[in-house]
């Protein structure tokens, strides 16, 4: 099997083995034994903008479980986690058909058919759950392409139009779009947000463009200080209004995937409040949400660093397994802002591996502003993600790449606070997972995944393919969600944008336009924007 890039892969990590590929690049992810019914299955060559055949999934399309995630820190899977082989008598010839079973619904009713695209951008189509090195030079597109998605949300066909038309023209859809001359990519995945507080800091910024720094601000009581009087102050009503708001801003420049975060309460009771109101958003709205428990984002006034673990430790983390339990609150990460006079390296390790052993998945603030050796903690710990690491070392960033810990970075945040920027061509070059993040929050106020990729691009010299990848399938890995979402792959929820322009790259490279480009966003085959 080859790589995206057309190269055999270094290792078998998120990769099908040799033993499970189909000639002409088809790759068959279940046993054919596994599947209900039988249709017949046409896979005429496609070539790739590139000039080279791509490859299509095959995968079971209705109630398949999907490959189990692997332990915290370690990323990648064996050939153990992955299918069995494909039985030798399904090795078809060059021109032949392949005649295999599917679900019920392929002859019913769908959701969506997005029909003619000039380009859809798969990322990856080998089942892949992050993309390093020489697979981020080129990403998996498909030119005059075709999609459906299914009643349940879940994507169930990619291919050439012709094909797709041929295949289900006596079926019927809820919503058919012409994507003639427009692109279709994955839904952005935001891997870093902190939305949910009250209260602005406009005053914040002309105090930095003065000459203030970040640390200044804070510890004359701005800051995070200042965000957590006021969002004490508000209703759970009034945060939920803006929190509302903001999210339809990141969903209108393509999101369909955001990490929230707690953070602005600091005490048990407010920090309950921001997690009922992220878990009120994800109940009731369309895009998807990862929330993120991040009661260590500062020191409370009054207490040290080890009092204020203690307290994080003895209270707030048996009454959130007790939430949890409970099914009235569901966090997914645990967070802690590891930083020179805020959290120091041993009240992070307590806090997080306390997180960890109820169940959250470590994904927390390191190498910031101060070199603190986070990343080596985080790999110690098992950490699936570390963010910023503006500060990180060189055994820092080997380890992270031994161990499949992805790299959360904000470009944002180094623009707006005038740091040297993260060394992402460092990172990238020695396999580490690059993810990206918006950092939204009241000290770094951008929604937009777009100009996140174009700064990446210009301040971080990431290529396009890179940045794309890292706002894709990457920022789904760091989240630990990218078995069901960051890609378009038959098997894959059906979340995706479709854009105003005859090739994907325009969604980086116009800094600012995004708001004209982008035609819909839709979240499990729904359209959730229209333009």
């Amino acid at each position: 099997m080859q790589s995206a890039s057309g190269r055999a892969p270094t290792s078998l990590g998120a990769c099908f083995p040799p033993e499970n590929r189909l000639p002409h690049g088809v790759v068959l992810a279940v046993p054919p034994s596994a599947l209900p019914r039988t249709v017949n299955i046409n896979f005429p060559q496609i070539k790739r903008k590139q000039g080279r055949p791509a490859s299509l999934a095959v995968r079971k399309l209705q109630g398949e479980e999907p490959l189990p995630r692997p332990a915290l820190g370690t990323g990648g899977y064996t050939s153990a986690d992955l299918p069995p082989p494909v039985p030798a008598e399904l090795s078809a010839s060059p021109a032949a058909s392949l005649r295999l079973r599917v679900p019920g619904d392929m002859a019913g009713g769908h959701r969506l058919l997005l029909e003619n695209a000039r380009q859809v951008v798969l990322v990856c189509a080998r089942g892949e759950r992050f993309l390093t090195r020489d697979a981020l030079r080129s990403l998996e597109v498909l030119e005059g392409a075709s999609l459906v998605v299914g009643t349940d949300g879940f994507i169930k066909a990619i291919g050439p139009a012709d094909a797709i038309q041929k295949q289900f023209s006596e079926e019927t859809f809820e919503e058919r779009i012409d994507c003639s001359g427009k692109c279709i990519l994955p839904g952005l995945v935001d891997a870093h947000t902190h939305p949910v507080w009250a209260g602005e800091r406009v005053h914040e910024f002309a105090m930095k463009l003065a000459g203030a720094t970040y640390m200044d601000i804070h510890q004359a009581g701005g800051g995070i200080n200042f965000t957590v009087e006021r969002t004490r102050q508000a209703s759970e009503e009034e945060l939920y209004s803006s929190f509302q708001q903001r999210l339809g801003c990141m969903m209108r420049a393509g999101t369909t995937l955001v990490e929230c975060k707690s953070g602005y309460g600091l005490s048990l009771e407010t920090e309950l409040k921001m997690l009922r109101v992220i878990e009120r958003a994800r109940r009731e709205l369309d895009i998807g949400i990862s929330a993120t428990y991040c009661g260590a984002h500062s020191v409370p006034k009054g207490k040290t660093a080890s009092e204020a673990a203690d307290d994080i430790i003895k209270n707030h983390l048996p009454r959130l397994k007790e939430l949890g339990r409970n099914g009235e609150i569901h966090v997914d990460n645990i967070d802690v802002f590891c930083e020179k006079g805020v959290f120091d390296l041993d009240s992070t390790r307590r806090i997080l591996q306390s997180g960890k052993d109820i169940g959250l998945q470590i994904n927390f603030h390191g190498d910031e502003l101060h070199p603190m050796k986070a990343a080596e903690l985080g790999v110690e710990l098992g950490a699936q993600a570390i963010s910023h690491l503006e500060e990180v070392s060189d055994e820092g960033i080997a380890a992270m790449a031994s161990a499949r810990c992805s790299a959360v970075l904000l470009p944002t945040t180094a623009y707006m606070l005038r740091l040297k920027q993260p060394r992402a061509r460092k990172m990238l070059d020695e396999g580490v997972i690059v993810a990206l993040g918006s950092d939204f929050n009241p000290n770094a106020y951008c929604f937009s995944m777009p100009m996140v990729m174009h700064l990446a691009c210009v301040n971080m010299r990431m290529s396009m393919p890179e940045a794309l990848a890292a706002a894709t399938i990457n920022a789904a890995y760091a989240l630990g969600k990218s078995h069901t979402q960051g890609s378009l792959e038959v098997g894959k929820q059906g979340d995706l944008i479709i854009i105003n322009s005859p090739r994907w790259e325009h969604l980086i490279y116009q800094f600012g336009g995004h708001h004209e480009l982008i035609d819909y966003v839709i979240a499990k085959g729904k359209v959730i924007y229209k333009k």
